[in-house]
């Protein structure tokens, strides 16, 4: 065989590698913007099945006895005291995703939520200088989406269960990390956690701050946190869900009590008046721009392991602190691994949270190795 034809084979090669190495990354992101598109599609449809809440406890209302209705005259109260409720919640979420950049192109979906903001702003009679209250009810919400690029805009929003269930997560969670309500959970959770790495890193400086890295970080308070204790922070967070509210707070927020949400009024559980189920909740209970954070302070999105397997994250990171993260993963000796390949040599790791392994019980999902805390302990001993 010549030389040409072995030069030609080795480019034919190398083209077909390229090409192949194209599909991929195009097949990727089809497969991320399907993913943001589904999220997108859930935020959007919160005040619909919100509103749907509220009919079905006017139908359960309707069908009771004039006897028993008396006893209750209340509620019909109350139903639109809900609606003006899920119409601020509605609007703040609406502003959320106006201010979402993401990271493919989505335009498409974007301009449908900027329309369905200023429609929902009208329908709601929102006042420019009173955005996070509404003056009238909420009507049910008409709203649509795309659910595929060439029907943007057009037909009904068809969202599972589980994805109106993730947003109303995302509401109450935005309690704990950015409420003054949420700050007992924060100093059981977040304080023991700062205080170890504070006693491990005691001569640091801002000039030369230490890297601390945040795996599931959710929100972005406790990464923030470690930011103001002198750390270069960052958190890493795998949920969109999560990215696309904690990037609004943190990147957009202008005073401390820039918004009010309702995170209580979705269940009627446990509730000890009804003015307490629908108390305003004023966010975030700390200026993000303004609370000394050190330079460097930063949110990556991605899987933990696909992230930091990466070689330029070797040795990298002075610290890593979980909570209530490694009993996320499917396979926590990965974790570990990943842990003890990007930490320093002398590098510290803090961990604070269960092993109540999230996919332990899911049949049908890819395996789980699940460990107890001997087994655990043992895997850490022995430095993987």
């Amino acid at each position: 065989m010549s030389t040409g034809e072995n030069m030609s084979e080795v480019g034919g090669a190398a083209a077909a590698e390229d090409e192949e190495r194209r599909r991929q990354r195009t097949l990727e992101e089809a497969l991320e913007v399907q993913s943001l598109r589904r999220i997108i599609s859930a935020y959007l449809n919160y005040p619909e099945a919100a509103e749907e809440d509220v009919r079905r406890y006017e139908r359960s209302f309707r069908k009771l006895s004039p006897a028993h209705k008396a006893l209750l005259p209340h509620y019909p109260m109350k139903f639109q005291q809900l609606r003006r409720c899920i119409a601020t919640n509605s609007y703040f979420i609406f502003n959320m995703l106006q201010a979402f950049e993401p990271p493919l192109d989505m335009s498409q979906d974007l301009d449908c939520c900027d329309d369905l903001h200023h429609e929902h702003a009208s329908g709601h009679h929102c006042l420019s200088e009173q955005r996070n209250s509404c003056c009238s009810p909420a009507p049910s919400s008409g709203a649509n989406c795309c659910s595929r690029p060439e029907e943007a805009c057009q037909g009904e929003l068809h969202v599972p269960l589980v994805d109106v269930d993730k947003v109303r997560c995302i509401v109450r969670n935005i309690v704990r990390d950015w409420a003054a309500e949420g700050q007992k959970e924060r100093d059981e959770c977040y304080k023991p956690i700062l205080e170890e790495l504070d006693s491990q890193f005691p001569n640091r400086s801002k000039e030369r701050a230490p890297a601390c890295l945040v795996p599931g970080a959710g929100l972005g308070r406790l990464a923030l946190e470690i930011s103001r204790l002198g750390f270069m922070s960052q958190g890493n967070e795998f949920s969109y869900y999560m990215m696309i509210c904690s990037s609004f707070i943190l990147n957009h927020a202008e005073t401390v009590g820039d918004w009010t949400i309702y995170p209580w009024i979705h269940s009627n559980c446990n509730s000890l008046s009804d003015s307490d189920q629908l108390r305003p909740v004023p966010i975030p209970d700390i200026h993000p721009a303004s609370a000394g954070i050190t330079e460097g302070f930063s949110m990556c999105g991605g899987d933990f392991v696909e992230v930091y397997s990466d070689a330029s994250q070797e040795g990298y990171w002075d610290a890593v602190v979980t909570c209530f993260f490694i009993d996320t993963a499917h396979n926590i000796v990965e974790y570990i691994e990943t842990i003890s390949k990007i930490l320093k040599d002398g590098g510290v790791w803090i961990n604070l949270g269960p092993l109540l392994y999230h996919f332990a019980d899911m049949y049908g999902q890819e395996d789980v190795s699940s460990l107890c805390l001997c087994s655990l302990r043992e895997t850490l001993s022995r430095k993987v």
